[in-house]
């Protein structure tokens, strides 16, 4: 993150100094450098406003997710994916303390709980390598859990969504079904390149130098972005909640609510458009509603959560003013024309246009650095964030991941350094999330 953010000032000042120098002509009615001043003061004052109001969205949902945590909705997730996962990885046995904390994982961002995901991922990677008969080379097992952890399907993007309303969203939650058909897209490809790759990839001693150069290079960046993501050491608490899922529930229980899921595309499709005003107060009433079922607090648990969410907009505001500020002087210059105009007429006709390519090619390596570009975009007049370009950009944040970090933090935590087809299969899923949320929001918002 260093290097971009470093690259995107200093292309936007060398621009914007030609610019001026060589008598380019003025940016509107000022001048090149005066336009460039003006973007920097106001894109840090944008930041810190769009970091106030998340504060209250965050703490909103962040305490609705805690009722549905303390209501033991994440074990009850978790004993669903179980029967799944042991044909997954028949390598691992099912009782095995990787499948608990796998399944914990996974199940933490269905729910779109990233802070949370990521202890339980970290203890799954340590679990793994004890499996694992070739220290320092990623095992299949290894492998097709990354893959499925940074394509995870999800159900509720809760960051993008406040995000969104922050930006003034008439239907932040609009996200919902369009992010549900991009993660299937992924998770699947995810899965079948895996599997499909292991094949014709294997284990001996041959290492890739440009896979470890790479994963190496992402964990210097990811060692600034842990602040952002708030990844941790894999807690005792992490390792107890994973030992106490149990065992699934029947495997036509598990595959009944699979296809449930799976029919919510056809339907989203249909009836996208006139749900998506009914979810965010059917997921608080909803939600709410299964803690006092479960005899939960929830006016106390939903204080302690709401708190962790104020913590959380308040930790994010530095970065925002960072990229916010660093893309104002991008687009301000003229270099961000420069970049995506010629790329924009390759993508634009397929549904990806140029004001939405930056988050495209950014997401995968960093998340604050796409998060601060989604910021940007969807609070710039000229676009907003229930345009075409603003639910396709909301869509891309919240169905692909930053997929550099996550192999550099996980493999990291085990020593791997032969990553065989991870990169491969986990930029595949990459690629068909952003393709999804191209088909979908072409479909419906298009």
């Amino acid at each position: 993150m260093n290097g971009i953010f470093f690259a995107l000032v200093a292309i936007a000042f060398a621009v914007a100094a030609g610019r001026e120098l060589l008598g380019l002509g003025p940016v509107g009615d000022v001048s090149a450098m005066q336009a460039l001043t003006t973007a920097i003061i106001d894109g840090a004052r944008s930041a810190v406003e769009l970091a106030i109001g998340l504060i209250g969205v965050m703490a909103l949902f962040l305490g609705v997710m805690k009722v549905a945590e303390a209501a033991g909705l994440l074990v009850t997730i978790a004993r669903l994916v179980r029967p799944l996962m042991t044909r997954l990885f028949p390598e691992v046995p099912p009782e095995h303390p990787a499948m608990g904390a796998m399944i914990m994982n996974i199940s933490a961002n269905v729910l779109g709980l990233g802070n949370a995901a990521t202890p339980f991922g970290i203890r799954a990677m340590q679990e793994l390598d004890k499996l694992n008969p070739l220290k320092g080379t990623a095992t299949n097992a290894m492998v097709l859990f990354l893959a499925i952890n940074t394509s995870s399907v999800t159900l509720l993007p809760t960051g993008v969504i406040g995000l969104r309303a922050a930006a003034g969203s008439a239907d932040p939650a609009g996200i919902v079904p369009t992010t549900l058909f991009a993660t299937i897209c992924s998770t699947t490809v995810a899965i079948v390149m895996v599997k499909l790759l292991e094949r014709v990839w294997p284990t001996g001693p041959a290492g890739s130098a440009d896979a470890t150069a790479a994963v190496s290079q992402a964990g210097a960046d990811g060692g600034a972005e842990a602040a952002f993501e708030d990844a941790a050491n894999p807690e005792p608490e992490a390792a107890a909640e994973a030992e106490r899922v149990g065992p699934g529930y029947p495997p036509a229980v598990s595959f009944a609510v699979l296809a449930g899921v799976v029919a919510l595309i056809p339907l989203s499709i249909v009836y996208g458009r006139d749900a998506a005003p009914w979810i965010v107060p059917g997921i608080i009433v909803g939600l709410l509603g299964l803690g006092v079922a479960k005899r939960v607090r929830i006016y106390e648990v939903f204080i302690e959560g709401a708190r962790d969410g104020f913590q959380v907009a308040i930790r994010i505001t530095p970065y925002l003013v960072a990229i916010l500020v660093a893309v104002a002087m991008f687009r301000s210059s003229g270099a961000l024309d420069l970049l995506v105009t010629p790329l924009g007429r390759l993508t634009g006709p397929i549904g990806l246009p140029a004001e939405a390519l930056p988050m495209a090619l950014l997401r995968p390596l960093s998340g604050s650095g796409a998060y601060g570009v989604l910021a940007s975009i969807i609070n710039d007049p000229a676009i907003g964030p229930d345009s075409y370009v603003g639910y396709l950009v909301s869509t891309i944040q919240g169905s692909t991941e930053t997929t550099f970090y996550v192999l550099a933090v996980y493999f990291g935590a085990v020593g791997v350094r032969r990553l065989r087809h991870a990169i491969v299969a986990a930029l595949a899923a990459d690629t068909a999330g952003i393709v999804g949320a191209v088909v979908i929001c072409s479909v419906l918002y298009g």
